[in-house]
């Protein structure tokens, strides 16, 4: 009895959690799925009207500004991170001085939370508090910068803080690819009288290509989730002006009592995650094979 308690001691111990994750999110997975097929409405309603809700939700106009929003954001965050991290982590990588203070400094904010940082993103950008005022206070009287309350610039103002919060996380993966690179390459490349642009262009960024897809993957997956940075630096606004799909799903679930509608938006952003993941694991089991 006692061999045997031993032998299943493990499972024993992982089962609660187990569950838990079983339940709270692939349970909760397949009950938005039902509830996306249902006309369900302030409470579930097991009426089901099968594509009913898809149909309505790609017949919102608010819906394909949340879409239109969240293509911008996911070029200009993805494509602003990769270089900034890159050129960080290449000036890091020539072995500076105070190297690691300055690594703490540029990964410090991700360690804040997406409300942390949309709250002080929105006092920096407020015309009222922040750069506007600190411009026209030193004598600038005509600076204008007022994209947090203009409706075409708006989501622009959430680039800038997810480019702040997420380039230094990028910085550090691709630090630890530059330091992965076999110093004799790069060494065999000098005495061939490669200059550094061509060493990096030819020979080193082409070994990385991992840590590049890593990257995307990551930062896609943060920018199709992306709800609480929004909610704290604009609340989707002016009106409705920088909606993401996640702000658009929380509005219409719980605040306009759309229940189906907020369940069809939210599987569209599962199938979202989904396309991006699901290449990225099949080519790390592909190279885990090989």
């Amino acid at each position: 009895m006692l061999n045997l308690l031993e032998k299943h001691l493990p499972k024993i111990v992982i089962a609660p959690t187990t569950v838990a994750m079983i339940v709270c999110m692939y349970g909760f997975i397949l009950w938005t799925g039902l509830l996306s097929f249902t006309k369900s409405r302030m409470m579930p309603q097991w009426d089901f009207v099968g594509f009913e809700q898809y149909v309505r939700l790609f017949d919102n106009p608010r819906w394909h500004i949340a879409l239109d929003n969240l293509f911008i954001f996911i070029f200009l965050f993805i494509a602003i991170s990769l270089v900034l991290g890159l050129l960080l982590a290449i000036f890091l990588d020539q072995r500076i001085r105070n190297e690691g203070a300055i690594r703490t400094i540029y990964l410090y904010p991700m360690a804040i939370s997406f409300i942390v940082t949309g709250t002080a993103w929105k006092w920096i950008l407020n015309p009222g508090l922040g750069i506007e005022k600190l411009l026209r206070d030193m004598g600038f009287v005509d600076f204008e910068f007022r994209w947090l309350v203009d409706p075409d610039m708006a989501i622009y103002t959430i680039v800038i803080a997810a480019v702040w919060q997420s380039s230094g996380f990028v910085m550090a993966m691709f630090l630890a690819g530059l330091r992965g690179v076999d110093d004799n390459l790069t060494k065999a490349a000098k005495i061939d009288g490669a200059s550094a642009i061509r060493l990096y262009w030819h020979i080193i960024l082409p070994i990385m290509r991992p840590v590049f897809f890593s990257a995307i993957v990551i930062l896609t997956h943060i920018a199709i989730k992306s709800f609480d940075l929004v909610q704290a630096l604009t609340g989707g606004g002016p009106g409705y002006a920088s909606d993401l799909p996640a702000n658009f799903m929380y509005t219409f679930a719980f605040n306009r009592a759309q229940m189906g509608v907020g369940a069809a938006s939210a599987m569209i952003m599962l199938f979202g995650v989904l396309a991006v993941l699901i290449p990225y694991l099949y080519s790390e089991l592909r190279e885990k094979k090989s």
